[in-house]
């Protein structure tokens, strides 16, 4: 049975995530690893903390048949390596996607895209010469709610949408994770790059470019003034009213949260403490049957297919739409900074 052969960079959250979803995945086989922790290159992954997810990491990962790199150039160069799955802290992103592309690798890159707009175009560059697949962890455009959502708003059945609104809120994650490089703003980019991405994104999935953003946050936790609250109105010049929030600010005995509600002429789409439903403005409520899966899951093995097949991974993104997201997000970051509007350069 062929199977795409992943070298892993990076075992912290997203990558032992990563981790589990290959190993569970028929169509994948786990060949390398690099990491610069060396009780992560052995399994062991007790340290490790995320903000969703039930999964037990006191138990240490099967690490057999797997070769272990501390350099992840290393693991780039191996030659049984098929397909580079790239989780490392934000700032090293760009020059593994390089590095991977250059190297006839595919590439799958955890979100952020990157950490500024330099690195952007050095991978846009790299990306435009490559002759393998790319696609990034813009896991809410897979993920099951999301997408019956998107696909519903595409469908035209829902009238014209008038005001969306989404919510991304985390617990504390200050002292959590290596070196504690989230609370770092010149590394993470703050709760604004790294998690409220999540739902910039998803307002240019569903509903286009925006032309401005304004956007208010503040500093919590991280030191250097990184942002861990923001609360941002996305400008179409249309009427709409197209607002997001996210913060990783709170107690770390809070829950998490993931919500949105998206009015329309017809109906209302919402995910909430409710669950998942369509409120029609007919007066029936629907409770869509959807897969018990996430969007990593989603992504990750239709990735891992795409390339298998030698289809060009292309049914939730293109690079084209990441690099608008993370340009609004980059404008979002301006806004804040200077207190005023800003009108996003695409």
């Amino acid at each position: 049975m062929k199977q795409v052969k992943i070298g892993l960079i990076g075992l912290g959250f997203m990558g032992s995530t990563h981790f589990r979803i290959h190993e569970a995945n028929p169509n994948a086989k786990i060949v390398a690893l690099a990491d610069v922790d060396a009780k992560k290159r052995q399994g062991d992954i007790s340290t490790v903390i995320g903000n969703i997810g039930n999964s037990d990491n006191s138990v240490p990962l099967n690490m057999e048949g797997i070769k272990t790199y501390e350099n992840a150039f290393d693991l780039i160069n191996d030659p049984d390596v098929e397909m580079v799955d790239i989780c490392c802290p934000t700032p090293d992103h760009a020059k593994y996607i390089v590095a991977a592309l250059a190297a006839g690798k595919h590439v799958f890159a955890e979100k952020p895209l990157c950490r500024n707009r330099e690195q952007e175009k050095e991978i846009a560059n790299a990306i435009a010469n490559a002759k393998t697949f790319i696609n990034f962890g813009m896991c809410v455009r897979a993920w099951p709610e999301y997408r019956y959502a998107w696909e519903l708003l595409q469908s035209g059945k829902c009238g014209k949408m008038l005001t969306a609104t989404f919510r991304r809120l985390s617990p504390s994650i200050d002292g959590n994770h290596w070196e504690n490089w989230f609370m770092d703003k010149e590394r993470s980019g703050g709760a604004l790059l790294d998690m409220h991405l999540h739902d910039t994104d998803a307002v240019c999935y569903f509903f286009g470019r925006p032309q401005a953003v304004t956007s208010i946050g503040r500093p919590l936790c991280s030191k250097n003034g990184g942002i861990d609250h923001v609360i941002t109105l996305y400008h179409y010049g249309d009427g709409t009213v197209v607002e997001a929030e996210g913060g990783w600010g709170a107690p770390s005995t809070i829950p998490f949260e993931m919500s949105f509600q998206i009015i329309c002429e017809k109906c209302t789409i919402r995910m909430m403490s409710e669950g998942f439903k369509i409120y029609w403005t007919d007066g029936t409520v629907e409770t869509p049957e959807l897969p018990a899966t996430t969007g990593w899951h989603i992504e990750l093995d239709y990735f891992i297919n795409c390339i298998l097949n030698n289809v060009t991974p292309d049914k939730y993104q293109n690079y084209a739409s990441v690099s608008d997201a993370f340009k609004v997000v980059m404008a979002e970051q301006e806004s804040v900074d200077c207190g005023e509007r800003v009108t996003v350069q695409y």
